[in-house]
């Protein structure tokens, strides 16, 4: 489950982010904050894993109460101002979600929050880990994917098909986008255009990958990758 705040004056942003949030699994939130200083009062005993995080607001304003936090939790600045997205990214922020945005763009945002280049927490059981997954947007409709599901994914211009286990879906996504979005400890390129789950590989033979019963290139500028997970 991950937890999260709701931090902005208005309320009808509240009313917004908690529909969206409630169509996305595993989503709770923790509380409603109007306020920067509401939820400092909140942080100062309690941990979240997310904040959805307005900029101008009375009394604090969004990015300086983000630097009263030692440890921040990852963050989705929801605002309609676009000036200040370089300031957000200095301050490591998750993303940028310019007022009014849709449910595909805030499910982009949730994506990005789900990083599997993390550690898993001491007590979390390698099954608990295993069962991370993202939203892709697919024949007009969102589907969601475990990740361990996922052998390989192919770059088809500025669509992907992301090939798994049982089943095939054509996301419009560029290839640079995926592999962000899955992270480069469990997922590697080996081509421009493949991208390959590291623990479904089966075999390496010369210049090619093989999972199941696909043959997967391996490209020359991408071949270090490759050897690199051979000294593993």
């Amino acid at each position: 489950m991950r937890t999260y705040l709701i931090i902005d004056d208005e309320p009808i942003a509240h009313d917004v982010i908690k529909n969206y949030c409630d169509l996305v699994t595993n989503m709770q939130l923790m509380k409603h904050c109007y306020d920067a200083l509401e939820a400092l009062d909140y942080l100062r005993n309690n941990q979240v894993d997310l904040l959805f995080l307005d900029l101008n607001m009375p009394k604090l304003k969004g990015f300086d109460f983000l630097r009263t936090l030692p440890n921040p939790p990852k963050v989705i600045v929801t605002t309609a101002y676009k000036e200040q997205a370089l300031e957000g990214y200095e301050l490591n922020i998750t993303d940028y979600l310019l007022k009014p945005f849709s449910f595909e763009r805030f499910l982009k945002a949730i994506n990005k929050t789900i990083n599997l280049n993390d550690s898993s927490p001491q007590n979390e059981s390698p099954k608990v880990a295993k069962e991370q997954h993202l939203f892709f947007y697919s024949d007009k409709k969102h589907i969601q994917v475990k990740i361990d599901d996922i052998l390989f994914i192919e770059a088809a211009g500025n669509y992907c098909n992301v090939v798994m286990n049982t089943n095939q879906i054509l996301i419009r996504e560029k290839i640079s986008a995926v592999i962000e979005m899955l992270g480069s400890k469990t997922f590697i390129q080996v081509h421009k255009s493949f991208i390959v789950a590291i623990d479904k590989i089966g075999t390496i033979e010369g210049n090619r990958i093989v999972i199941k019963d696909y043959k997967i290139p391996i490209g020359k500028f991408y071949k270090a990758n490759v050897l690199d997970l051979l000294k593993l």
